[in-house]
């Protein structure tokens, strides 16, 4: 039996880095991107290689999607040489970045910046790994609680989350064939640095934020990568085109 192997995008840090861990707690071994934190992600890859498993690290900008091709060929390559097989099990679409501002403020290069990354780089990459991607293999598409409530100032970053939950809905009736289901994972406001990293660190706006969530704090990264270990896990085959909010029940 093939070793289970999965694609993190934006591994290097945040939620990717806590996917890849969680992962290899559940013996899955990782391909993750980094975009310029190399040295972060060469973190990770010690931090899986402690829990036994393997991780390699590749270079890629999601939002480039003219280097996708390429990034296929490396993909293949690095498949072969670390595992000795042609495909993957697992793609996990997380990399990105967010922009806070009002929907009068934002710009049409912020707009380009967000739907490049967030929408037409998940469509594009996934569509160019598919070759690559085993049969009854999964894709996670990470989304966001702003989806189901609005926030000002996300206007154009929630814009295109609801867009790819949509679209996992589409991969997974076009991929169901193959076996390969296809859910969505959208966190709550996490403390990280993510936009500038606010939640976590402006005092009022986390307490804020915590006030407004049943469990009573604010998200940190590790309360997802088990979410998403979870979903990929052979006892949650049966999951597909579904969206699991992961928010610690934020604004119920």
């Amino acid at each position: 039996m093939n070793q289970k192997v999965a694609i993190i995008t934006g591994g290097s840090r945040g939620i990717g880095r806590s996917i890849a861990i969680a992962l290899a707690r559940h013996g899955v071994d990782s391909i993750l991107t980094y975009q310029s934190r190399q040295a972060d992600a060469n973190n990770v890859v010690a931090e899986v290689e402690k829990l036994g498993r393997k991780a390699v690290t590749l270079p890629l900008d999601v939002a480039y999607t003219a280097s996708f091709i390429a990034f296929r060929t490396e993909v293949t390559a690095v498949l072969q040489q670390h595992w000795q097989r042609p495909t993957f099990d697992f793609l996990v679409n997380n990399a990105g970045q967010g922009i806070h501002k009002s929907f009068a403020d934002t710009s049409e290069a912020d707009f380009d910046l967000m739907m490049n990354m967030h929408l037409k780089g998940v469509f594009f990459l996934t569509q160019t790994l598919l070759p690559l991607i085993a049969d009854h293999g999964r894709i996670v598409n990470i989304s966001s609680g702003l989806t189901r409530f609005a926030l000002p100032g996300y206007a154009a970053y929630a814009t295109m989350k609801g867009a790819v939950e949509t679209l996992t809905k589409y991969l997974a009736k076009e991929l169901g064939p193959r076996g390969i289901a296809v859910n969505v994972v959208a966190p709550g406001a996490l403390a990280t640095d993510f936009g500038g990293g606010a939640v976590r660190d402006n005092k009022e706006l986390n307490a804020y934020v915590a006030s407004q969530t049943a469990l009573g704090r604010v998200g940190r990264p590790d309360d997802l990568g088990g979410v998403v270990a979870s979903l990929l896990s052979d006892d949650n085959r049966w999951i597909n085109a579904q969206r699991i909010e992961a928010s610690g029940g934020m604004f119920l």
